[in-house]
């Protein structure tokens, strides 16, 4: 059976800009930055390296303690920009995920450029954080392939065996997601829920592309 590593923003949840309003009011009530603008790309990247890039954009070096500084402030106010600006999920997710959890030998995890705290946040709003027992986070990565490799590693230690790197299945909404999924040799499902249209999506050649996860038979007959 599969491991399924899923990534957060834009596949399982939309948090209705909350992620971004928190790091950049985080930026402005730490560093004194009066307006932040928008040179910063999100999408399919680690909250490190988009840290590091908002602080440079706005004249902050990027040290090791204003990184630090900038996350800490980033989660602290996490929780009520997400109760602000509500958000949902992604739909066929809820669905999705109910018929995998049961079905024996598929393992459930995540694969995303959220810190560890700030995934466990988002995805406990919404009360999805349960269904994952894995995973590879942003908190020491730039790089998203990094994360994927991380997490590879990290499903040796948490299965306590080996296994085909093909069996293991990327589901994201972006390009990255695709790309981090064939550095670790992993298939890849792209759905565009997310900031990217299908046929863009479709463009970077992943296993699947799915409009949104709400008619998941395709998918349940490959991971059979």
């Amino acid at each position: 059976m599969p491991i399924l590593l899923f990534d957060i923003d834009g596949t399982l949840i939309r948090s209705g800009g909350a992620g971004k309003a928190a790091m950049e009011g985080a930026l402005r009530d730490e560093f004194g930055v009066a307006t932040v603008r928008d040179v910063v790309s999100y999408a399919g990247r680690t909250d490190r390296v988009i840290g590091r890039d908002l602080l440079a954009a706005h004249g902050v070096p990027p040290t090791p303690e204003s990184q630090a500084r900038l996350q800490a402030a980033y989660l602290a106010r996490l929780p009520p920009s997400l109760a602000a600006h509500g958000g949902q999920v992604c739909p066929g997710v809820r669905e999705l995920l109910a018929e995998l959890r049961p079905r024996p030998g598929v393992v459930l995890g995540l694969l995303t450029g959220n810190v560890r705290a700030g995934a466990e946040t988002k995805l406990g709003h919404f009360g999805l954080w349960d269904y994952f027992g894995c995973g590879g986070f942003g908190d020491d990565h730039y790089d998203r392939d990094d994360v994927a490799r991380a997490a590879v590693a990290g499903l040796r230690e948490h299965l306590g065996r080996d296994f085909d790197p093909a069996d293991v299945w990327v589901i994201g909404d972006t390009p990255l997601d695709v790309q981090c999924a064939r550095a670790v040799g992993a298939k890849a499902v792209a759905v565009a829920t997310g900031w990217h249209p299908l046929d863009e999506l479709a463009g970077h050649r992943p296993d699947v592309a799915l409009a949104d996860l709400s008619n998941p038979e395709e998918l349940l007959r490959v991971w059979r």
